[in-house]
Parts: C-alpha cells; sequence; structure tokens
C-alpha cells in the first residue's frame, strides 16, 4: 500500500523548514516555529498540516510582508547549497495568499520565485480572486518566461477548477480571460506545460463546453502531432459526453448503419474478479466510419441507483462491409475513490459517444472467509 499522502508533511521536515529560514534569520524563533507546527500534526490529514505550518509561519515570521518575502526568497535553493523545496512550500504558498495580497507586486513574485521548486498554484489563487484584471495582467507575462515551471504557472494557476485549491467562480462564470494564455502556451516545446494547457482547457469544457469545442475547431487544422493530442486530452471530457461538435473536431461523425453487439462471458462477478466482455462492430454501410468505442460501468450506489463511469478502450476505422472485435477484462477490485455494493449493474457500449449496446450484470461479495 503506498504511503498516506499526509505523510508528505511530517516532524522531520518541519525541522528542515526551520533550519532553512534560520539561516537567513537570525531573529527567527526556530524552537517555537517547531512546536507550532507540529502540536498535533500526527492527527492531522495533508492540507490540515499545511495549514497548521502555515500557521506557525504567521506565528514567526516578521508581521511586515516584505521583511517575510526578502527570508522566503533567500530560504529558497541555490546553486551551492539546499534550501526550501518539495512538500515544504506547499505551507509557504499559504502563507503567501493570507499575507501577501495586500503587497501585490511582491507576493506574486515571490510565488514566480518558488515555483521552480515546487509550484506556487496554491498561493497564486487568492491573488486572482483578490484582483483578477491585475493579476492576470502579470501572469501573462509569463508565458515567454525561460524557465518551464513559470510557463507551466501560468496555466496551472489559472486553472478555474484546479484539484485541491479554491475554485475561481469568476473565471468558472466566463473564463474568456484566460483563453489567450492558453492559446501561448498550447505549443510550448514542454509537454510538461501543454498537459497544463490541456488540463485546463478540460476544466473549462465542464461549465462551457460549446465555448472549448469551438476554440478547438479553430486550432485543430494544420495543427502539429503535439497540439493535437493536447487538444484531444483538453477535450477528453466532452468525448466521453458525446459532444457533437467535439467528435466532429476529430473526425467522429453519427456512425450510420452500424452494428454493434455486445457479450458478456460472465453475467455474475464475484467482487476482486473481473468483468470479462466482447464487442463486436459491423459497418453495413458504404462509407468508411472513424470509431471512438468507450464502456461505461454503471455502478450501484447504496440507494439502488446507478451511477455510470465511462472508460477508455480503442479507436478503429472500418471500412465498408469490414467488422472489429475487441475482448476486455474490467476488474472490479477495491480502490480508494469508490465503494461497490452488490447487486445488478450495467456495462453500457458507447460508440461515437452514443450508447449502442448494454447488458446487465450481478456483482456479489465474495463468501466470508471460514477460518
Amino acid at each position: 500500500m503506498p504511503e498516506p499522502l499526509k505523510k508528505l508533511l511530517h516532524e522531520e521536515l518541519v525541522g528542515d523548514m526551520a533550519d532553512h529560514i534560520a539561516a537567513h534569520a537570525p531573529a527567527f524563533d526556530r524552537e517555537r516555529f517547531v512546536t507550532l507546527a507540529t502540536d498535533g500534526l500526527a492527527a492531522l490529514e495533508l492540507m490540515e498540516r499545511s495549514a497548521l505550518i502555515r500557521d506557525a509561519l504567521l506565528a514567526t515570521l516578521p508581521g511586515d510582508f516584505p521583511e517575510a518575502a526578502s527570508i522566503l526568497k533567500a530560504s529558497l535553493p541555490a546553486a551551492d547549497r539546499p534550501g526550501l523545496s518539495g512538500w515544504m512550500l506547499l505551507p509557504v504558498n499559504q502563507f503567501i495568499a493570507a499575507r501577501g495580497t495586500d503587497h501585490f507586486d511582491l507576493g506574486l513574485d515571490l510565488l514566480k520565485a518558488l515555483t521552480p521548486h515546487f509550484t506556487g498554484e496554491f498561493g497564486i489563487r487568492q491573488f486572482i480572486h483578490r484582483d483578477q484584471q491585475r493579476a492576470l495582467a502579470t501572469i501573462s507575462t509569463w508565458v515567454g518566461d525561460p524557465d518551464q515551471h513559470v510557463r507551466r504557472l501560468a496555466s496551472e494557476g489559472t486553472r478555474p477548477r484546479l484539484p485541491w485549491a479554491m475554485r475561481l467562480p469568476q473565471l468558472v462564470k466566463d473564463p474568456a480571460p484566460i483563453l489567450p494564455i492558453l492559446t501561448a502556451l498550447m505549443d510550448d516545446p514542454e509537454d510538461y506545460v501543454r498537459r497544463s494547457v490541456a488540463n485546463s482547457l478540460n476544466d473549462i469544457a465542464k461549465d462551457h463546453p460549446d465555448l472549448v469545442a469551438a476554440f478547438i475547431a479553430g486550432h485543430i487544422d494544420g495543427a502539429s502531432a503535439e497540439r493535437r493530442r493536447l487538444l484531444k486530452h483538453a477535450s477528453r471530457t466532452m468525448l466521453k459526453k458525446g459532444h457533437a461538435q467535439a467528435l466532429a473536431n476529430f473526425g467522429f461523425d453519427a456512425a450510420t448503419a452500424l452494428t454493434c453487439e455486445l457479450r458478456l462471458q460472465n453475467g455474475e462477478v464475484v467482487f476482486g474478479e473481473g468483468l470479462d466482455f466482447e464487442i463486436r462492430l459491423t459497418n453495413s454501410g458504404e462509407t468508411a466510419h472513424s470509431l471512438m468505442i468507450d464502456y461505461a460501468i454503471h455502478h450501484m450506489k447504496a440507494d439502488g441507483s446507478l451511477s455510470p463511469k465511462v472508460f477508455k478502450c480503442k479507436t478503429v476505422t472500418l471500412a465498408p462491409g469490414q467488422s472489429h472485435a475487441i475482448e476486455r477484462r474490467h476488474a472490479m477490485r477495491p480502490i480508494t475513490t469508490r465503494r461497490y455494493y452488490p447487486g445488478e449493474h450495467r456495462i453500457a457500449v458507447l460508440v461515437n459517444g452514443a450508447e449502442s449496446a448494454s447488458e446487465s450484470f450481478v456483482l456479489r461479495m465474495p463468501s466470508p472467509d471460514p477460518g
């Protein structure tokens, strides 16, 4: 089993943080910081631990933000020495968000300086929320920065629905102000940056699918292979939902004269094993079709209703009269993001976003071990 995420912030890390800061601030009360930052730490989850360490920084760094910012910037790694880096900088993000917005340009500059050593995406969002126009005016200048981490911060930090971070309701409502940033980074030389652009567009598509589908349509003609991959990844939510324009952007039209058969090898699945099934597609029409084949498992919930989850399967092109068979096993095993309930479930095949075949199956829990 992997270590719980909360253990990324621990007492030894707090001690290292204290050493790095104390090296650049003789008046820093190292022992008080460590005491405050570790009091009850073990009982907390990741973000709660970060907030505890942030509060210790608020209590022990100078109350004057420019002075505190100078200490933190000096405490970052340099070519000849280590410094604040990695998960140490999550509570530093929160410190800057809590105290830095009254010193707007200085706070943004500090986040830009620390992002190569972790990321500034968690701290920057309070600045965008406080004064979106002013923040984006600065962030927009980072798209040409020589450091890939700074360029990524321009796209990742402005994502409307960034996981683990505060939502940006103004950009959820109207994402137009960040589209120029995403356009500028669409062909970035680093895949690391391009993936962030794709994720931001996918965020936007959850609230404005037509806008993103039209944006992609306007940038796909003549696209390089890298850009095309980015645009398809950005479209993943829309493609799963069968959005017509999103499908058309990648050549997936309504598949007429198509026969889809779904055969289950086992109509009853014991939890911990898998559902074996075969999909057979036949193009009985007179033209070729490009097909995006997915499947959805409709899981039973506690109240007996079904909740679908779509899984990618395969993309094929079928000539007239051609058939294609796909065999798959879908594992039904414990995962941290889902609770399984015994009873009747359903599997559905989605071809170019449209449900084309479905079957029910029963999930049952294994018998208790008599030993």
